[in-house]
């Protein structure tokens, strides 16, 4: 339900950071040209472009974190559920572990 939302966000937040390190790179590119009222602009360019990086990097946070309460939730309701269950995959999975710290 999540994930869509999720994805959504990494993509916008992708296309923001790639937007900042264009600007940047022209603003470099410029900086020994450029004067005045030119410099302003492009450096006012950036920093829009740096604060919707910043408002999608927070979407994204908040996401992921509403995501990671669900998971708890859930593996929690499975766990009172199903404890003997719950009991017995946690074993097979120390016993895997085991098994391959052990090769090692």
């Amino acid at each position: 339900m999540a994930r869509p939302t999720a994805d959504k966000a990494q993509d916008i937040l992708m296309s923001d950071f790639q937007t900042l390190v264009a600007d940047t790179e022209k603003l470099l590119a410029h900086t020994a040209s450029l004067a005045g009222e030119q410099a302003d602009e492009l450096r006012e360019q950036i920093r829009e472009s740096l604060v919707r990086a910043r408002e999608t990097l927070k979407l994204t946070e908040e996401t992921l974190r509403a995501r990671g309460k669900e998971a708890v939730i859930v593996t929690e309701d499975y766990v009172q559920n199903n404890p003997w269950q719950s009991v017995g995959i946690a074993a097979g999975v120390g016993f895997l572990l085991g098994l391959l710290a052990t090769r090692r």
